[in-house]
């Protein structure tokens, strides 16, 4: 979830039990990779195993790319991948929620927005929908 514009602040569960929980944790970095429909079952397939057993990018046929700011690799694979730094572990022990800082964003440039997958809970993902401009005249830059 976003929590802040400036600096730019994410917050992101991870389960106590996930390999990435553990790793988070002790760099204190990760990157945030953002796939798109076209390599969704690879998406679901990598959720189905740990990184404790698989490597994931050989696994799947994944690119790994070195980071600007962090030690953990992107994805070249995927649309958009944010490197993160751990700015706030208060939250971790309570509700296994990493505050974290977007350290350098990398997107693809494209001519149209990507039809992005999202994790929505037990079993079920979202799939980006169409952009539009109907609400904007509504909107106030002013107030962000």
């Amino acid at each position: 979830m976003i929590m802040e514009f400036e600096p730019s602040l994410i917050g992101c569960y991870i389960w106590n039990e996930n390999h990435s929980f553990n790793m988070i944790k002790k760099s204190r970095e990760c990157v945030i990779n953002i796939p798109t429909v076209e390599i969704a079952t690879a998406v679901v397939k990598i959720g189905n195993c740990s990184g404790r057993d698989v490597n994931k990018f050989e696994e799947f046929n994944l690119t790994p790319l070195p980071g600007k700011e962090v030690r953990a690799p992107l994805i070249k694979e995927c649309y958009a991948n944010f490197e993160c730094e751990l700015t706030d572990s208060s939250l971790i022990k309570k509700y296994n929620l990493f505050v974290l800082t977007v350290r350098k964003a990398h997107v693809a440039i494209s001519a149209q927005f990507p039809k992005t997958i999202h994790y929505r809970g037990d079993g079920l993902f979202m799939i980006s929908g169409p952009t539009v401009k109907k609400y904007r005249k509504y909107f106030k830059p002013e107030n962000l």
